[in-house]
């Protein structure tokens, strides 16, 4: 046989042999599909670079992720953090169907890489960067993983919304200077997004959809369902994400472990609290600070959270837990809503926190200092009162002082009922002091306050001082004309006022407790 032939022969041998292999594949890959052995699914839609690392590396791609991943932590060892990414995308194309792969390497630039850097700007491309890792590669592969789904969430609720992270407010800024083009001055916005008029709104749905990966209207549904909420905030989206989990769950039942949907649920409630402690935006127009409230529309969504979370426990321990969450919700939620001016709201759910829990004392600071049965307004001073700690003179006329300038700043800036919330408990705050010491006559002559009007117009005097001004000029015009007052006789050369005098105050008052301010 010649040389030519035989080469022939072995092509044609080669051939049939490789046919039969092919087909050989097909009973075996059913075969271990049966048998519950493939881990790994055909991926849709994969780059041509997936594609190949998938198919010809075989069962060789778990060995090079493994030490792709050992090489990764090396460099972040050393600081080489971008070399570092690098390898984390390629372990992630080498294992696209394996769940920790994603949820470590994004875990791993939002916490860990993020705050090897001092700039804000520079933690918050890693925190950016870890989340578009999910929510753009992960789930594109992965699109029914509920784990992802609720590490995402974790990523908004967590790393974004919480305060543990000093760069915190800085994410915050720059997530709602995204959404804002998207969902409008009060981040409500769903009509253009889902059916936009124009080729600006057409460009706006398009970035919605393609860039953040959301379905305008699964966001409308989720804010009636659990809002509203402002979407230009963390929370709003770590509650999308986490709904989008349980869809994904309801697909999967089989495959999705219980304890999975607990915390997807739990991503969903946390965030609904966080959303009502510091779920507003509080425009200042004159120093141009940003600053969050709570969201008080949000008192009858959280409390039925609550409950719902309690019913659906079943650990004893966590049931117990639950419930003192709840009781401490009520609680805020009676003392935000009495302070703004939402008086019958709070008597609401004041009564509701009495009968739910009455054989517990309504203050847990100090059990023996309150009674139990406290009238709502007595609830609202005594708060105030195991804010400060004491009820020294020269410190309640600091708190009185603090709460008289907060709302008068409130007044500045539009809020009427917060202005009026402030002042009444300032005045409330000021006749339990008064009443209390009232008991000897001594008393009140050796440490009792001036008269309520005379503390009032030392603040407001204080205010509208233009030698020393604690306000712009703007805000004390503002407080002129509600007041009824003639204009400043001239404007002062410096008329802008000082930009950044209450910013530091009154920011870090709103998001907390806005006695604490006033104390200090």
């Amino acid at each position: 046989m010649s040389i030519r032939a035989k080469k022939i022969l072995l092509l044609l041998l080669a051939a049939a042999l490789l046919a039969g292999s092919g087909q050989m594949q097909k009973f075996l890959n059913r075969d271990r599909e049966q048998l519950g052995l493939t881990r790994m699914k055909a991926l849709d839609n994969a780059p041509p670079v997936l594609a190949f690392t998938t198919v010809a590396l075989g069962g060789f791609r778990g060995l090079i992720a493994n030490v792709l991943w050992i090489r990764a932590n090396d460099l972040q060892q050393d600081d080489k953090f971008f070399e570092a990414a690098q390898l984390a995308t390629w372990i992630t194309q080498l294992e696209p169907s394996f769940t920790q792969v994603w949820l470590f390497q994004a875990w791993n630039m939002a916490y860990n890489i993020s705050v090897k850097f001092k700039d804000f700007p520079d933690r918050w491309r890693w925190v950016e960067r870890g989340i578009e890792l999910l929510r753009d590669e992960g789930l594109r592969y992965n699109p029914n993983d509920t784990l992802q789904y609720r590490e995402l969430a974790w990523f908004f609720q967590h790393k974004m919304g919480a305060n543990l992270d000093d760069a915190n407010m800085y994410y915050k800024q720059q997530w709602a200077q995204e959404m804002a083009p998207l969902f409008g001055e009060h981040g409500t916005n769903f009509a253009l997004l889902i059916n936009p008029p124009d080729a600006a709104a057409s460009n706006n749905a398009a970035l919605f959809r393609d860039k953040y990966k959301m379905d305008a209207a699964f966001a409308q549904k989720i804010d009636t369902q659990y809002g509203p909420l402002d979407w230009r905030l963390p929370e709003a989206h770590a509650i999308y994400w986490g709904a989008q989990g349980l869809e994904a769950a309801k697909k999967n039942p089989d495959k999705v472990k219980a304890d999975d949907l607990i915390t997807v649920r739990r991503n969903i409630y946390q965030s609904m609290l966080q959303a009502f402690h510091h779920g507003r935006i509080i425009e200042d127009p004159f120093n141009k600070t940003y600053a969050l409230g709570p969201n008080l529309d949000l008192v009858p969504k959280v409390n039925d959270a609550y409950l719902g979370m309690f019913a659906e426990e079943t650990q004893p321990g966590m049931k117990d837990s639950i419930l003192k969450a709840h009781r401490n919700f009520l609680k805020d939620a009676v003392y935000f809503l009495y302070e703004n001016n939402r008086v019958a709201e709070a008597a609401r759910w004041y009564k509701m926190l009495g009968e739910k829990y009455p054989d517990k004392t309504i203050l847990d600071n100090d059990e023996n200092s309150f009674p139990r049965n406290l009238t709502l307004d007595e609830y609202a001073v005594a708060r105030v009162q195991s804010e400060i700690g004491d009820t020294s003179q020269e410190r309640i006329t600091g708190v009185i002082e603090g709460l008289i300038f907060r709302s008068y700043y409130e007044m500045a800036i539009g809020s009427d009922d917060r202005y009026q919330g402030y002042k009444n408990l300032a005045r409330k705050v000021y006749e339990n002091y008064q009443k209390k010491i009232s008991t000897l006559k001594s008393n009140l002559e050796r440490v009792g306050l001036p008269p309520f009007d005379v503390l009032n117009r030392t603040v407001l005097n204080r205010i509208l001082d233009t030698q020393k001004p604690v306000l712009p000029y703007a805000a004390r015009a503002v407080i002129r004309t509600q007041l009824g007052m003639p204009a400043e006789p001239s404007t002062p050369p410096n008329a802008a006022g000082p930009t950044n005098a209450p910013s530091v105050a009154v920011t870090n008052a709103v998001e907390t407790v806005p006695t604490n301010s006033a104390a200090k």
